[in-house]
């Protein structure tokens, strides 16, 4: 069973938000889908950032974040509660990149972290 949040625990800046609907306004978009904020094993430091659009299943909590629906999965809050995501579109460095006050270790990308 779903579990809404009532205090989100990630938060999006708002370069973050205006990128992402840009994309959630592109044709072809499945707005049957939520955007899916978590992690999974593996990457330099041990764990990779997932950002991506999904179908919610009955292990995630939602919440609202700037009008954008998210999803994570209720256990991957231990290691993202109290993270920024945020957007950069700079020619030097493009794409999203996460502040995470939970990370003990980051890679040189910033796309994976130990905790």
């Amino acid at each position: 069973m779903e579990t809404i949040a009532t205090i989100p625990p990630v938060t999006l800046t708002e370069g973050a938000i205006e990128e992402l609907k840009r994309l959630m306004g592109e044709a072809g978009f499945d707005h049957s889908q939520q955007l899916r904020i978590g992690v999974k094993g593996g990457g330099c430091s041990g764990m990779t950032y997932v950002l991506g659009f999904d179908h919610p299943d009955a292990n995630d909590m939602s919440f609202e974040l700037g009008g954008i629906p998210c999803i994570m999965n209720k256990s991957h809050q231990l290691y993202l509660h109290g993270m920024e995501v945020d957007w950069q579109g700079g020619l030097n460095s493009r794409g999203f990149t996460f502040s995470n006050p939970n990370a003990s270790k980051t890679c040189g990308c910033g796309t994976s972290f130990a905790v």
